[in-house]
Formats: structure tokens, sequence, C-alpha cells
């Protein structure tokens, strides 16, 4: 039994899947889904302030790992501000009369950008632009003393102005955590991640340079997981196609910048998001001036395929 009754749904002929309230929010559209929750636009009725609200019901054991992201996200979302990251707001929480959690809610920043999985920009300058953000925002992550580990296109949201904001930290964690069990998203994920050695910030470069390979050669990296998760597995670096092997128009010192940042070896990567950034500010200042000189037809948009999640 739920000390709070967080649901009241609408006229089923209306919408019998949309609730009307939860956690006394007013739910206003459903937003999407994520890895064990569904995600909704909701307004505060104090003041119509608006949110999105994450909402994991326990249906069986297994869905403990979702509340404890959701706890995970509050915690990290609440002390790390940064316009680039994604602010949590407010955890709530039914229980059982024996303290066992029923449901949770997690109230967060609501943002109108759409994960760059679904939209990327179609100019290389805007590429870059967005990926100098989310390094900057990684950097206040790190910063304050943790990993995000779990960055791709669809964590990833810009809007229509170009701003750049990077979500869900339900699998972050502080620098040096080894975790029990493989976390992450397999196109992505660091080769100590499916290792479960300890994450550093150079698992977050990881991450970046697989997401940023994506955007630029519409491809995705091979990735130890996808290869094989056996002990003996191994990835050579030099036999990777670089984003301007796959598409010549990628500048050499972009396409280089990504294959470092890849590489399987944490210590040959670059060693923080500072040095990331620096570098993608000099080849945005190239690019801005060879547009200047002679303005270049727009690049062809590329798409990943849905990413499958390991939570």
């Amino acid at each position: 039994m739920s000390a709070v009754s967080s649901t009241s749904l609408i006229d089923p002929a209306l919408d019998p899947g949309l609730p009307r309230k939860l956690f006394d929010y007013d739910v206003i559209d459903l937003i999407g889904e994520g890895a064990g929750s569904i995600i909704y636009a909701v307004s505060d009725p104090r003041n119509s302030q608006l949110f999105a609200l994450k909402h994991v019901v326990r249906k069986a054991e297994k869905d403990d790992r979702y509340i404890e992201q959701l706890e995970t996200e509050m915690q990290v979302g609440s002390q790390v501000a940064h316009a680039g990251l994604r602010r949590s707001v407010e955890l709530k929480l039914n229980k059982t009369l024996l303290r066992r959690v029923t449901e949770a809610a997690l109230i967060l920043e609501l943002f109108d950008g759409v994960p760059l999985e679904r939209q990327l920009p179609r100019d290389l300058t805007e590429v870059v632009a967005a990926f100098i953000q989310v390094g900057q925002a990684l950097g206040a992550l790190h910063a304050a003393g943790y990993v995000h580990c779990d960055l791709k296109p669809n964590n990833i949201l810009r809007d229509n102005k170009g701003r750049v904001k990077v979500i869900d930290l339900g699998q972050a964690a502080k620098t040096g955590t080894a975790k029990k069990r493989i976390q992450g998203t397999p196109d992505y994920m660091a080769p100590e991640q499916v290792k479960c050695r300890p994450v550093t910030v150079q698992t977050d470069v990881f991450n970046f340079g697989a997401t940023l390979y994506w955007a630029l050669s519409g491809r995705k990296l091979p990735t130890l997981f996808n290869i094989q998760k056996a002990e003996n597995s191994f990835l050579v670096d030099d036999a990777m196609a670089s984003p301007r092997e796959i598409n010549p128009s990628i500048p050499e010192t972009l396409s280089n910048l990504v294959m470092e940042c890849v590489r399987t070896n944490p210590a040959k990567r670059p060693q923080d998001t500072v040095e990331l950034v620096r570098r993608l500010e000099i080849i945005e200042h190239t690019l801005h001036k060879r547009a200047a000189a002679a303005p270049a037809p727009a690049a062809p948009q590329y798409r990943a395929q849905p990413a499958v999640r390991i939570a």
C-alpha cells in the first residue's frame, strides 16, 4: 500500500494512457521513454512552472536499478550547476509501510531541445559548436569529481538557437569508481567500461569521441563491447577507419582529434575536456575563416541508428 497516491487518470475516452497528475504535478504531455522510465512534461500547480518528470514504477526487482539511477541523477544534477547540464530539481518517492519504494519521480529542468540522434545540424561548423558546448558541460561535471559514463547522441539535446544540454546523469559516478556490472551504451562505450575497470575523465573523452565519430561519419565506432566481451578480445586503433577516410570533407585536424579520443588505452587519449574544447575552438575558427573566404555548400546531415542501452 502506497503512502501517497500519485496518479489520477484522464477520461479513458480521451487518452487512457496519460495520467492527469503525478506526485501532485499536472501532466501536460508525454515526452518519451528512457531505460525503465517514462518522461512527461508537467506543470507545478502552485506556480505554473514547467518541468520534465521522469517516472519509474517498481514492478519487479530489476526496476530497483532504475530507481537508483534517479537517485544518482538527483544527487549529481543538483550538485553541479552548469548551463550545459540539465538541472535536477526534486526527487519524490512513494513507499510501502515497510519503506520499500513502489514508484519514484525525478523532477528535472525542461529544455525545449531535440536529441542529436534525431536531428543533427546540417552545417559542419554547427556540429563543432555543439560539441564545444558538450565538452564545456562535461568539464563542469569533471571539476565536481564526476564522470558522466553514458554520453551518446540521444543524451545531447540541441534547441533551435543552437544551445546544447547534456542530459541523463543516472549512470554518473565519482572519478575512479569501478562499477560492478557493465553500464553504458555499446556503440559509445570505452574499453574500461566493458571490463568494469575504474572510470575516469578519459572514459568520458572516449564516449565524446565515439559520439563525434558518429556525427561526422554517419557510422558507429567499433567498440570492445560489440566485437566480443571475452577477456582476450581487443581492438586495434589503426584498423578503425577515421571520419576523414569515410567522409573526405572532414578536416584532418578534426578527424585526428576524434581518433585520439577513442584510443583504447586511456593514457593515450586527450587528458581532459579543456584540451578538447581548446582544439575544437581552433577548428571552429578555421572553419569560419574558410566559410568567409569561399562559402561552401552545407555538409550533408548524418544520422545514427538507435543505440541499444545497457542499463
